[in-house]
């Protein structure tokens, strides 16, 4: 897989205003996360979604970037979290401080200090997502890959910045991410990662069902659905949230006579379904459409199982 330079990344004029808003506060500044992974992979979008990371203030980072472009220019301030976010000619942009975490055991809100830019590429899910741009002029355009996630890119692997165990424990809602972007882009995932996912299934019990159905919509919406809700089986994560899809794994044989592992069946229409339609609803449809199947099932000694 090709791998684009970063020459041509920035030519959004956020970039260049958000530079100039960062060198006259003195402060380091950094395009991050989802949106350098996409443009390195040469993915195209309407609208951008896009993460700012400066050593210092986010907010105010935001608040002097904003002031470049317009003084109408609406901004939306979070001080709890240190960030601010505003929409401009097609895109999302979200600003904040580089921080490092720490996190107990019983909770997934986790303990901020400050940081450096290494500390929050560290933090980060996965490699691939922990890659940065400079925006400062006298570094513009800076490739900053202190992981290696732009060759885990070429050749296309699910790999974490810290031990895996470490990053599951700490927000185990990166499982399901694991999982969405080895759908999502065709990736495979490292057997360190897949061995850790499975060590830390447990985990899952302090994620909120909203979270995790968000995660699942988005690996159903993908354009080969089947493949996620394959590693969420093989995983053990599916049992974890979803029980009643693993009960239709398996072919049962009386007399000679055996029914279709509706498993495999349900994922070849969810498929066949997703060839023809986003419509998230009708592909949760052709996941549901046997599922009560194992509990309804009968056997029949002239026409087998109904």
């Amino acid at each position: 897989m090709s791998v684009k330079s970063s020459s041509n990344m920035l030519e959004h004029p956020i970039f260049a205003i958000a530079g100039e808003a960062a060198d006259q506060l003195g402060i380091e500044a950094y395009v991050v996360g989802g949106y350098v992974r996409d443009q390195c992979l040469g993915r195209q979008r309407t609208k951008f979604d896009i993460d700012f990371v400066c050593v210092g203030s986010g907010i105010e980072w935001a608040r002097r970037t904003a002031s470049l472009i317009s003084k109408d220019l609406s901004v939306q301030f979070f001080s709890r979290f240190g960030t601010a976010h505003f929409a401009w000619q097609g895109g999302d942009f979200e600003f904040v401080g580089a921080r490092k975490e720490s996190y107990q055991k019983d909770s997934r809100k986790p303990i901020v200090e400050d940081g450096s830019l290494e500390d929050d590429q560290w933090r980060r899910d996965f490699t691939i997502n922990a890659m940065a741009i400079c925006l400062n002029k006298e570094r513009y355009g800076e490739f900053v890959d202190p992981f290696n996630g732009r060759q885990d890119l070429a050749q296309q692997v699910i790999r974490t910045p810290m031990d895996a165990d470490q990053t599951f424990s700490d927000d185990p809602l990166r499982m399901l991410r694991a999982i969405r972007f080895a759908t999502q882009l065709n990736f495979f995932i490292r057997p360190e990662v897949f061995d850790a996912i499975q060590r830390n299934i447990h985990r899952l019990e302090i994620i909120s069902q909203e979270r995790i159905t968000t995660e699942v919509n988005k690996i159903i919406m993908s354009s080969k659905p089947s493949v996620g809700f394959k590693l969420l089986l093989s995983t053990g994560l599916l049992e974890n949230f979803f029980p009643e899809m693993v009960t239709l794994c398996g072919v049962e044989t009386r007399e000679g006579k055996a029914h279709k592992d509706n498993f495999i069946h349900t994922l070849q229409v969810l498929d066949n379904v997703s060839q023809t339609s986003d419509d998230l609803f009708l592909r949760w449809s052709a996941i549901l459409h046997d599922i009560a199947k194992p509990k309804t099932k009968r056997f029949d000694a002239k026409v087998g199982w109904t």
